[in-house]
């Protein structure tokens, strides 16, 4: 649908906490590919990622509102993070601080898109995309180290 857009994010961490990166992939309604980045994070958890990944692309729509349009709506996003997604819904508490920070700074990020917004749990390989991004840029991260 044209008055939707699809976001699909991930984080991970090698070592948990260890090396981090972010990857996420902004697609229409109808499927076609928008915008897809990764990026690394330091060191940090994959809980950590996975909200990062979620805030980055947040803050992605935020700076690009006007070039999607005002007839886009609704965004979804798609992560295969149980927790994170259960945070998001209220189903879960959020008992880490440090989780708990970056859910605030969502949730305002969220008032400022004035879109309605809806966090979908899906498999992990349903979010093959995001996920590769984040394995690339983990692994050209691992590169410049050797």
């Amino acid at each position: 649908m044209d008055n939707e857009i699809n976001i699909y994010t991930d984080g991970g961490a090698r070592g948990n906490p260890g090396p981090a990166a972010i990857g996420f992939v902004v697609m229409t309604g109808n499927g076609k590919k928008i915008f897809g980045t990764g990026k690394p994070l330091g060191q940090t958890t994959n809980n950590v990622a996975e909200f990062s990944a979620m805030i980055a692309a947040l803050q992605w729509l935020l700076k690009n509102k006007k070039s999607l349009g005002e007839k886009t709506n609704t965004v979804n996003f798609f992560s295969d993070s149980q927790l994170m997604v259960n945070q998001l819904k209220g189903i879960y508490k959020i008992k880490n601080i440090r989780l708990r920070s970056l859910i605030i700074q969502a949730r305002q990020l969220e008032k400022q898109l004035n879109k309605i917004i809806i966090y979908c749990l899906i498999p992990r390989e349903k979010n093959s995309l995001a996920d590769s991004l984040v394995n690339q840029t983990l692994d050209q991260a691992e590169q410049l180290l050797h």
